[in-house]
């Protein structure tokens, strides 16, 4: 029986605490918040996309744009189906939604966060409160808290999370102690996060939400991403499902290097619009180009657009010409946002960057540094999709670390 010390109270360091418990280990949890699972609370709006229903191996880690393959073991040892059946087994129901999104029935994370707390109570895991301020290593692990005292154990499992939503206790102190231990942390930087752009046009919008557009992000006039779906425009630019995920394409963002180009009419080709618009101004030839906007595009829209084509509003409908109604039609099909830079990483939903992979044995979650070190969840430098992807990887590689201490 190995004495066994997991730091991080999320996902990742419950599920290896009560795997490492359930190998017939003593196991003591270190959790800074009062509670465990703070950040859970607030993933999914609070509904908690606890796991994504991909249950194709390949499929889900085309799903980790960031060292996915470094993930095989981790995927095929606790994979969604794993996660599913767990919380089904506890009492929870779930549901799959759009893009095989998987929530509980009740739209609550704290069922799901319940779930998890019961499951360390059963496992007779020990949680402790305080917070860790230094490792040691040489022949065993020497932790050292806040309050002076000093708690030993013959493995370790780090699981403190990134640097994202630093109020639920993701602070960086995980990167710190694996720096003391010599690993190499890669650059950290936010991930899945909302991006800013001085374009005037996103805070005269704020507020609105596209729904079925199609979205390139481009850098000069390479395109390096391009979804379907919805986006959010913002007091300071742009955010919501499409955005996010953008966020993970994008490498070393640059002021105005990269852009946003929205198709605000995606099911329609150049050649179906201009017919369309052309039906709508035949029949309503007296009609100010202002009014008939509004059957195009959300009224919120509308001043801008007016704004971009250089179209008069007041113009007549019948008296618009060829050139200018082409003009609309690539503004339609066209809407360009020039890209400043990422928010904030306190409001990036994961970190991109942590412990490199190269330094992690695969199998086992094990440090090739320092001999039973672990390390679970997003400290790792893996970062996936939004879609559950990332609450995946730390159910899997908590499970992995958990299981491969004895």
């Amino acid at each position: 029986m190995s004495r066994v010390i997991v730091i991080g109270g999320g996902p990742a360091g419950i599920m290896a605490a009560c795997t490492a418990a359930n190998n017939g280990n003593s196991v003591t949890l270190f959790e800074t918040n009062p509670k465990i699972g703070r950040k859970l609370m607030i993933t999914g709006k609070g509904r908690c996309n606890v796991t994504n229903a991909c249950f194709d191996l390949q499929e889900l880690i085309s799903n980790v744009p960031v060292n996915g393959r470094f993930l095989y073991s981790a995927f095929s040892t606790y994979g969604p189906s794993d996660v599913m059946d767990f919380f089904e087994e506890r009492g929870v129901k779930l549901k799959v939604e759009r893009g095989n999104r998987v929530f509980p029935v009740s739209d609550k994370a704290v069922d799901i966060v319940d779930a998890l707390f019961f499951y360390l109570k059963e496992c007779r895991v020990f949680v402790r409160n305080d917070k860790i301020v230094d490792i040691d290593f040489s022949d065993e692990f020497s932790v050292y808290v806040e309050n002076g005292k000093v708690f030993h154990a013959d493995a370790v499992i780090i699981a403190t999370g990134g640097m994202s939503y630093p109020t639920t206790g993701s602070t960086g102190d995980g990167y710190r102690f694996a720096k003391k231990l010599g690993h190499t942390v890669t650059d950290i930087s936010p991930s899945l996060v909302p991006i800013e752009s001085e374009s005037p046009f996103c805070k005269a919008m704020q507020g609105l939400s596209l729904r079925n557009v199609s979205i390139k992000i481009k850098k000069s006039e390479k395109v390096v991403y391009d979804d379907f779906g919805e986006m959010l425009f913002t007091h300071f630019g742009v955010s919501g499902p499409m955005i996010l995920s953008a966020s993970s394409h994008i490498r070393k963002m640059e002021p105005n290097e990269y852009s946003l180009h929205i198709d605000l009419k995606p099911a329609l080709s150049v050649e179906q619009l201009d017919a369309r618009l052309l039906r709508d101004f035949e029949g309503n030839p007296n009609k100010d180009f202002h009014n008939i906007l509004s059957g195009l595009i959300p009224s919120k829209m509308i001043p801008v657009i007016i704004e971009m084509t250089g179209i008069n509003p007041e113009k007549k409908v019948n008296q618009i010409t060829k050139a200018e109604r082409m003009t609309l039609i690539s503004v339609l099909k066209d809407f360009t946002i020039p890209l400043l830079q990422f928010r904030p990483i306190n409001e990036a939903i994961i970190t991109s960057g942590g412990i490199n992979v190269k330094e992690i044995n695969p199998k086992t979650m094990e440090s090739k540094i320092v001999p039973n070190l672990y390390f679970a969840g997003e400290i790792i430098d893996v970062d996936a999709y939004t879609g559950g992807f990332n609450l995946q990887i730390a159910f899997s590689t908590g499970y992995l670390a958990g299981s491969s201490i004895y």
